[in-house]
């Protein structure tokens, strides 16, 4: 059995879904589930069972009044038990218009369905290369984001709070061995950003940093307590693999979601690009994220030196298959220093239609559309929201910082404006949540019509 089999329970025949009321009682259904040996998963809720990047456990038909029967006898407060044989369909008539092949057609009426893509199918839409079909593509899948998620963007913000780093990835600007002007955010440092976070109404924050030993697991349960405490904000971690204990810390202190990206679900390829990496541990420390009850961040890297297509499909069904509630795409953006300097950068397009079969084949979950692509073109953000995307992640590290936190070289620090004229652009709406009379007198210019 590989490890992957471990976390993803492909043998649950007739899969059904206990969709709790709360993260406290999915995870106490869980651990029951588990002392009472009954195969379980935990999975994105999918569409029409509950919210977007919400978390049911799934599990099998043969066991599902014994699932009812523990519910009940524990208590649980619960929404309800559902066979995922009657998924959600989609009305995806418009994308018949096009001039698409057969076996694209065949494709598109299995996603009308609901019904899952195999590896082989995911690569011929990867090979798209006429502009009628490229098209259809990423018409379906906006289709599909309309009715997932809506029009309205997600706005998150990224503090890198140190680009220290014990890791030698190959592609990575912050790599160890890399020479650039090191720094440490303290933690006051760190709320400081928080609170002006705060001001505008950004709900989530994100805590970006290389895998540096000085946070230990106190000093980040300290932060986190912090802003909690203070902000009630949503929390998102992205600090490199952290021991499975520390997870369930983690998630008991109240982060939100960790972001640990895969960058490829090759074996091969990963090896390649992690030198001082193990693909089992990755994949193990994705498995313990979930099993903590944190939702799990993940994705990947378009264009990397050597990757195939074959991969890349790869990459797309481990994202479904292995549960990741969002999912990171990106282009490949060589960095200065690195020994992949002097690669060729990753291709739009190609990205672009990746972003469009993951929305297509994962759905009800989180897509950002990358601050890589933002950087990779000027219209890399407003193109990704009309494939599929639905998440911008500015840029709040301090402005004097900025400059030091390079994962590739050239990055566009994708900040408010910017996102007013990506989701402009792109046709969608700006989120509710925010603060807008307090962001116009910080000078900034919204229409209220693009407010929802």
């Amino acid at each position: 059995m590989s490890l992957l089999d471990k976390f993803v329970h492909t043998n649950i025949s007739q899969p059904y879904i206990l969709v709790c009321s709360s993260k406290a009682q999915m995870l106490f259904s869980k651990e029951l589930l588990d002392k009472e040996s009954i195969l379980n998963e935990l999975i994105p809720t999918p569409k029409g069972f509950g919210g977007v990047c919400t978390t049911a456990i799934k599990f099998d038909k043969k066991f599902e009044k014994k699932v009812e029967d523990i519910v009940k006898e524990n208590r649980i407060s619960y929404q309800g038990i559902y066979s995922l044989e009657h998924k959600y369909k989609y009305d995806l008539t418009e994308i018949y218009e096009f001039k698409i092949s057969d076996r694209f057609r065949k494709i598109v009426k299995k996603v009308e369905a609901n019904i899952e893509l195999q590896k082989e199918e995911v690569k011929f839409l990867l090979g798209i290369n006429n502009k009628s079909e490229y098209k259809a593509l990423i018409k379906m899948a906006d289709i599909i984001r309309k009715e997932c998620v809506g029009d309205r963007i997600e706005l998150r913000a990224a503090i890198e709070f140190s680009n220290y780093c014990g890791k030698n990835c190959n592609y990575c600007g912050v790599r160890r061995d890399n020479s650039t002007h090191r720094y440490r955010m303290s933690e006051e440092e760190i709320l400081q950003e928080v609170d002006k976070l705060y001001k505008i109404g950004i709900k989530t924050v994100i805590l970006q940093s290389g895998e540096d030993p000085y946070y230990t697991t106190d000093m980040i349960l300290s932060i986190v307590k912090e802003i909690k405490d203070r902000y009630k904000m949503g929390i998102t971690l992205s600090i490199g693999e952290r021991k499975e204990e520390e997870y369930k810390l983690f998630s008991e202190a109240g982060v939100n979601n960790y972001l640990l990206k895969i960058e490829t679900a090759n074996e091969r390829l990963f090896n390649k690009i992690h030198p001082d990496d193990s693909y089992d541990d990755r994949v193990s420390h994705h498995g313990f994220i979930k099993n903590a009850g944190i939702r799990l961040g993940s994705g990947g890297m378009i264009g990397l030196p050597s990757q195939t297509m074959d991969e890349i499909s790869e990459d797309i069904i481990f994202q479904r298959d292995f549960g990741v509630h969002m999912i990171g795409f990106g282009p490949f953006l060589p960095a200065k220093g690195t020994p992949y300097a002097e690669e060729k950068k990753g291709d739009l397009d190609l990205t672009l239609k990746v972003v469009a079969i993951t929305r297509i084949i994962c759905q009800h979950v989180f897509l950002p559309a990358t601050t890589a692509i933002a950087s990779l073109h000027p219209d890399g953000q407003t193109l990704a929201l009309k494939a599929g995307a639905n998440t911008i992640m500015l840029i709040s590290t301090p402005q004097h910082l900025r400059e030091n936190y390079q994962i590739y070289s050239k990055k566009n620090m994708v900040d408010l404006s910017f996102a007013i004229k990506s989701t402009e652009e792109a046709g969608r709406k700006l989120p509710k949540y925010l603060n807008y009379e307090y962001i116009k007198q910080l000078g900034y210019r919204i229409d209220d019509k693009l407010i929802n």
